[in-house]
């Protein structure tokens, strides 16, 4: 059984930086792409970040190129989310999430592509 779990949310102030992780178990990680998206409450669950199981591609959201990043650490099983420049619209609980089957930008951004899901870590950025 695949388990993924993320960690670092917090409230933060505008402007400010803050790093999330997603860490992953019970499964063969170095295997998986990986994503990240976000939700709030009454909206449909938005892509942010994918990596590929390698780590050499990367994928974002156009809202967050620049000044999100993701990031991977194969031999921790643990993905990463690099954010700066907070923004209060940036307030959502964001989602980690493996995929063994992406091939394509779609597929990608697309939630129902994605296998295992973490229950999310709460992000408030406060202005």
């Amino acid at each position: 059984q695949v388990q993924v779990t993320e960690s670092g949310g917090g409230l933060v102030q505008a402007g400010d930086s803050l790093r999330l992780s997603c860490a992953v178990s019970g499964g063969t990680f170095s295997t998986y792409d990986m994503g990240w998206f976000r939700q709030v409450p009454g909206k449909e669950r938005e892509f942010v970040a994918r990596i590929s199981w390698t780590g050499s591609s990367t994928f974002y959201a156009p809202s967050m190129k620049g000044r999100f990043t993701i990031s991977r650490d194969n031999a921790k099983s643990t993905v990463y989310l690099q954010m700066s420049g907070l923004q209060s619209e940036d307030t959502a609980t964001y989602y980690c999430a493996s995929a063994q089957d992406i091939h394509n930008s779609f597929q990608a951004i697309t939630p129902r592509f994605y296998r295992y899901w973490g229950q999310g870590t709460q992000v408030t950025v406060s202005s």
